[in-house]
């Protein structure tokens, strides 16, 4: 009798999740492993990317990877689904139902066995219970949020369109209030602008970037806290020279219909809503069976990113918590910690596999850089390698801010196509329109 399959299980297609299931896939095959990759889309994008998408400057159809595809060239299986918690004595996984656009179910819960956990679900938008957030924000956590946003400001931008083509004199806006001054938020007013510019191609003759009030609001004293003050405050005057409104300070204490509700009773109005103002854990329907949990609801793990309460489940990205060694922080929530997480975890499975000893993650801050799109990138590089951060600006931090993207291009689709996706995306600057109407 042919003997069980050694199956590893990965919940989660994001950054880390299905970096990790490529590597495992192209290095065990389906010969003894069943390596299992468990999202609920079909599809997998690069998630600092989906404040271009709002905005209709990607085209995500171009850009997303479906997993089926995927999952066929590099060894692994895909499984559509969510994950409503887990039974860790019978080693499974439970996932939800599966349905359809009406509700009606498509596919039955479902159970997976495995012999090692990956849980690598990411994180969602935290709305800290403020009231009116849920029923009147975007957030920015899916494609499909980000579809929404888009779907959303188009409508609006032709709205004032046509009531400036009525009457001359009119003063329609298209208002935005982006709550977080944090990477997503200054990303998202930046590239609102860069859109702007681009709709008079596109049959809004009248319309222009004068149009569009955008407000960021930001909690704390200043925008982009994990840059130096001289960069953020850099950005911020980039930002008001666009056309940003830019508040600090100010924290929000309600959403409504008609706009935002500040701390000193002020409203500023608005037709969208954005939310971005911090993360948390995405919450499981059933629970983890007794991992331990942060006050964030990530899972505590150890140097080795195993959870400290079952070695045999590792946590990845941004649903873990890892604190290491001589550190006062926890790893941040980061698309390059993601990445690094990935080849730690892929060789730490390695390792368990045939008895070795576990090697410590080791976090090497690479620095953070945060786009304006066009019109101009900010940031610091190496981090903690030099002993301090290196101030960078304008196009070098620009080049090295796309490279972070298209390291994760080659990180799972190998070097000959992910050098080709990259080239084939320089031609597509050039060839396809400049926004994403449809």
């Amino acid at each position: 009798m042919q003997s069980q399959k050694t199956q590893i299980v990965i919940v989660g297609g994001g950054a880390a999740g299905l970096e990790l299931a490529t590597r495992l896939g192209a290095r065990y095959g389906r010969a003894h492993h069943d390596i299992i990759l468990v999202d609920e889309n079909r599809t997998h994008i690069w998630k600092p990317l989906l404040h271009e998408v709002a905005a209709g400057s990607l085209d995500a159809n171009l850009d997303e990877v479906g997993y089926r595809g995927h999952c066929h060239k590099w060894g692994y299986r895909y499984f559509k689904g969510t994950l409503a918690g887990i039974d860790r004595s019978a080693q499974r996984i439970h996932l939800a139902p599966i349905l359809d656009d009406r509700g009606a179910e498509v596919v039955g819960a479902q159970e997976l066995r495995y012999d090692y956990l990956v849980l690598a679900y990411g994180s969602v938008t935290n709305d800290f219970g403020t009231p009116g957030v849920r029923e009147n924000c975007i957030f920015l956590d899916r494609r499909a949020d980000a579809d929404l946003f888009r779907d959303r400001l188009l409508d609006q931008c032709l709205r004032v369109s046509r009531a400036m083509s009525a009457d001359e004199g009119s003063d329609a806006r298209v208002k935005v209030s982006i709550v977080g001054g944090g990477a997503t938020g200054v990303e998202l007013a930046a590239e609102l602008f860069n859109a702007a510019d681009a709709l008079g191609h596109y049959g809004l003759e009248v319309f222009d970037r004068g149009r569009l009030k955008v407000t960021l609001v930001e909690a704390g004293p200043r925008i982009l806290p994990a840059l130096p003050e001289r960069l953020a405050e850099s950005a911020r005057e980039e930002l008001q020279n666009l056309g940003v409104r830019v508040r600090t300070s100010t924290p929000i204490v309600e959403s409504t219909a008609s706009g935002m509700i500040t701390g000193d009773g002020e409203l500023i109005e608005a037709d969208l809503q954005v939310w971005a103002a911090g993360v948390k854990a995405r919450p499981i329907a059933d629970g983890l069976d007794g991992l331990e949990l942060s006050r964030s609801g990530q899972i505590v793990v150890t140097p080795t990113l195993q959870s400290v309460t079952d070695p045999k489940v590792f946590a990845l990205g941004d649903c873990a918590f890892c604190m290491l060694p001589g550190r006062d922080r926890p790893i941040p929530p980061r698309a390059q910690a993601a990445h690094q997480m990935a080849a730690t975890a892929f060789d730490n499975l390695a390792r368990l596999m045939t008895g070795k000893p576990l090697k410590d993650f080791d976090y090497k801050d690479r620095g953070s850089l945060v786009s304006l799109s066009r019109f101009s990138t900010v940031g610091t590089l190496m981090g903690n390698l030099v002993g301090g951060r290196m101030a960078v600006e304008g196009r070098l931090a620009r080049m090295i801010y796309l490279s972070l993207y298209r390291m994760h291009l080659i990180a799972i689709h190998g070097w000959i196509k992910g050098c080709a996706l990259i080239a084939v995306g320089h031609v597509n600057r050039v060839v396809r329109p400049r926004l994403k109407l449809h």
